[in-house]
């Protein structure tokens, strides 16, 4: 016989017992109804979805095809329903979010319909553009690991 418990110790951090006596049908009638109880207290300890985006082209191939399908892509995110928490940019990527970029008003709807817009500073350093950020705010490497790693989900064109 198999029992579940599970309780919220904090507040990203849950503890969940396991007890060995039931068949194992039951079992796993139980599993699956805890798994839904963690999932659902999970829930409120992650980020919403992250868009993280490492170059100013999407694919491999033709770069000029590439660029025109990123631009796709970012005004694709927003046309959905429901927008993306964070875009992350960071390498290739950060060359999106400054002056003279084709994604640049895209990028601004994103940031007006809520979503936070952050490119890597030693990035925009690195391609000289520093001063050209024309949406969203610089971050750090520590940050886009922190946004990365308690989203819900990661999409990486």
């Amino acid at each position: 016989k198999v029992e579940t418990e599970s309780c919220q110790l904090g507040e990203h951090e849950y503890k969940v017992t396991f007890n060995r006596d039931n068949t194992a049908a039951d079992y796993h009638n139980k599993i699956v109804h805890k798994t839904t109880e963690t999932k659902q207290m999970l829930k409120g300890a992650t980020a919403g979805k992250v868009v993280v985006i490492s170059a100013d082209h999407m694919g491999e191939g033709d770069d000029v095809l590439g660029r025109l399908l990123m631009k796709g892509f970012i005004y694709g995110l927003t046309e959905l329903e429901e927008i993306p928490e964070t875009v992350l940019l960071y390498n290739g990527g950060a060359k999106l979010s400054v002056e003279g970029s084709d994604s640049l008003e895209d990028l601004r709807l994103l940031e007006s319909q809520g979503a936070e817009i952050l490119t890597c500073g030693t990035c925009l350093n690195h391609y000289g553009l520093t001063e050209k950020l024309a949406v969203g705010n610089v971050t750090n490497m520590y940050v886009i690991c922190e946004k990365m790693m308690s989203a819900s989900r990661l999409i990486k064109p």
